[in-house]
């Protein structure tokens, strides 16, 4: 047999990895339908958790989420494309075109083929599958509307934006349950510095405050039922904690190849440094006891990165106030970072918006590049009753200045995945 020559991989158009740079961000949170309300009310530690309005919860053992407070996606988007949209779609199309116009990208300009869009969601149309098996089940199969498939399927969200917008680089979908929104991101991290695009949108959307989501998590009991103080119920690392708070929203960003944003003028938020995904190839639902996945995560991605241990000034936690995650992620920040774990800041953007799923790595993504570009970190909230299996700083229920040169944030999933991301401030 002819052996084949081994090649070393070149990155990039240039045979080098491409540095990559944050650009723009949008944002639609249970806290603020803009970049700047959601920022200001992560850092004043404002909740966004309250009952649920979207359906009568009398039936539900967990009766409060994180939804979007005077949310109205005609507002936004024609009416008539509203109709044939989920919720979870609109979502990514309206903070997708936020973060365009935060970007500065002047999309007429722009060679459209080398920008592409990769979007993370866990759950997709969840809602129109329940609507549309609604009418199947009570009026029969005519009239399950024929728009159903389009607008349930995953892949949606992308699809849209590329159509709205021309773009015609690399567009696909990442479900990976909790980690979703951060695998886009990761991915759409080497596709630009592969040199496979110039301009990604990317990040995470989700609309899945469902009676059918909601059911299902609270049988599982993995919901909060501390439905008499909703604003309390999310605690991250608390010894109190009962479970996580269902959130919904979307957290989309424009990254672009440093020499691209440096070719218009762009303005840059951070660097994005760093990616690695792992499996913990244990349970379905739980993470390893030995936090062995989160912790291969984070090392690879500072090695990914090029940084040590000692230069991550916080970690934007994956926190979602569940027993199991929030002690078992602490130990692995513990093995990772030795006697620095101690001097890091870490917080909860769960703690403030609840657990957006698949939107969580984009919403806390957006959180982690404003902490570095701001020098300001963000509260866990309601962390009143300390547990010994958490005996880290989690900026305790007050937001702080420090200095923050580089960040990490985790996403971990159902299915035993693991992401973690690393910001660092950007110098030219």
């Amino acid at each position: 047999m002819q052996s084949l020559e081994m090649r070393p991989v070149e990155f990039g158009r240039i045979g080098v990895a491409e540095r990559v740079v944050v650009t723009g961000m949008g944002v639609l949170s249970p806290v603020g339908l803009r970049l700047d309300t959601y920022w200001n009310a992560l850092c004043s530690g404002q909740s966004g958790i309250g009952p649920i309005t979207k359906f009568d919860v009398d039936a539900f053992p967990a009766k409060i989420a994180a939804e979007l407070k005077d949310f109205n996606a005609a507002d936004y988007i024609d009416r008539k494309e509203v109709r044939r949209m989920d919720e979870n779609v609109q979502y990514a199309v309206i903070a997708a075109q936020m973060a365009i116009d935060d970007s500065g990208l002047d999309l007429d300009v722009e060679d459209r083929e080398r920008i592409g869009v990769v979007m993370g969601t866990g759950v997709g149309g969840i809602w129109t599958f329940e609507n549309q098996h609604s009418n199947l089940v009570n009026k029969g199969p005519g009239r399950v509307s024929p728009f159903f498939i389009p607008m349930m399927i995953a892949d949606m969200a992308p699809g849209y934006i590329s159509m709205i917008h021309g773009l015609k680089g690399p567009n696909y979908t990442t479900v990976s349950a909790c980690s979703s929104g951060a695998h886009g991101i990761g991915d759409a991290f080497r596709i630009l510095q592969h040199g496979d695009a110039d301009v990604m949108i990317t990040g995470g959307t989700e609309a899945s405050i469902s009676p059918m989501a909601v059911a299902g998590f609270s049988n599982m009991r993995a919901l909060s039922l501390r439905n008499d103080e909703p604003e309390r119920a999310s605690r991250p690392f608390d010894a109190e904690r009962d479970g996580f708070v269902l959130g919904e929203g979307a957290g989309i960003v424009v990254l672009e190849t440093l020499s691209h944003a440096r070719r218009r003028n762009a303005t840059v938020y951070a660097e994005l440094a760093g990616y690695a995904a792992t499996a913990d190839a244990f349970h379905i639902t739980q993470p390893h006891e030995s936090g062995e996945g989160a912790m291969r995560s984070m090392k690879l991605a500072l090695q990914n990165a090029g940084l040590d241990a000692d230069g991550i000034d916080y970690i934007n936690a994956h926190g979602t106030s569940t027993p199991f995650n929030d002690r078992i992620e602490t130990l692995a920040i513990k093995k990772v970072f030795g006697e620095h774990a101690k001097s890091l800041a870490i917080s909860s953007t769960k703690s403030l918006v609840g657990h957006l799923l698949g939107a969580s790595g984009g919403v806390e993504f957006i959180a982690t590049t404003l902490s570095v570009a701001r020098d300001f970190v963000h509260p866990t909230i309601n962390y009143e009753v300390p547990d010994p299996d958490c005996d880290l700083d989690y900026v305790p229920n007050t937001g702080r200045e420090r200095e923050v040169r580089a960040a990490l944030t985790n996403s971990f999933g159902f299915g035993g995945h693991n992401v973690t991301l690393v910001v660092k401030k950007y110098t030219a």
